[in-house]
């Protein structure tokens, strides 16, 4: 009887069998390598926006707090815009005649809102409240980075899914006290493991598996 497979039918068919394995193996890992480099989440890009605001010089160089320019922060889901108004308040007294801040003026004069390119921007299946989280003793940094380090501003977190409920398993390791929430300064002491069990309690935040079911983000 007539030999069916070649001789070399068994080292083809390992070749086979390796080749497609590892070809599954370098495609997945190039897809998770993109999903997570910048070119997906923007972490760590500076965003080009209609008017070059630094929050260092804002911030750390003028001292300005956060919910001055951000005035909804506290009490509703959106962090709030500052109207050109706000801007005004100091720069109809200071660079006037600033070639940068040409789009401020235009904006006030004809009151139509400058439009931002959103840095930290959630899809819109996915809720998320400024107010409850600042009420928790959730600081703005945890999210948002060393904003008060950025001439321009730029995504310091994937704000992924995985991310989020990191946080949401263990809230302990970033809560901070209320007091602390707007010190762009703040760092996690020594002693966050005990003070975050401490400020949990105190501030009531949800332990009992209710933060990651997914009608807490998805409504």
């Amino acid at each position: 009887m007539a030999q069916i497979f070649s001789q070399r039918a068994n080292t083809r068919a390992r070749a086979a069998i390796f080749g497609a394995a590892g070809f599954v193996i370098v495609v997945t890992w190039t897809v998770n390598a993109v999903y997570w480099s910048p070119y997906t989440t923007w972490v760590n890009i500076p965003r080009q926006q209609p008017v070059p605001f630094s929050h260092k010089h804002h911030v750390a160089g003028l001292g300005i707090d956060c919910r001055y320019c951000h005035t909804s922060v506290e009490k509703s889901s959106f962090a709030g815009m500052p109207p050109t108004e706000t801007c005004m308040t100091c720069h109809s007294q200071l660079w006037t005649n600033a070639r940068l801040l040409a789009p401020v003026r235009e904006s006030l004069a004809t009151n139509i809102p400058i439009r931002w390119n959103r840095v930290d921007d959630l899809p819109d299946f996915v809720y998320f409240d400024h107010g409850i989280h600042v009420h928790k003793g959730i600081g703005c940094t945890t999210c948002h980075g060393p904003v008060d380090q950025m001439p321009l501003t730029w995504k310091a977190n994937t704000l992924y899914m995985k991310w989020c409920i990191d946080c949401h398993r263990n809230p302990a390791q970033a809560i901070r006290p209320r007091d602390e929430v707007f010190d762009s300064k703040w760092q996690v002491p020594e002693t966050q493991a005990a003070q975050g069990l401490r400020l949990v309690a105190k501030y009531h935040v949800n332990t009992s598996g209710q933060l990651t079911n997914c009608s807490t983000c998805h409504h």
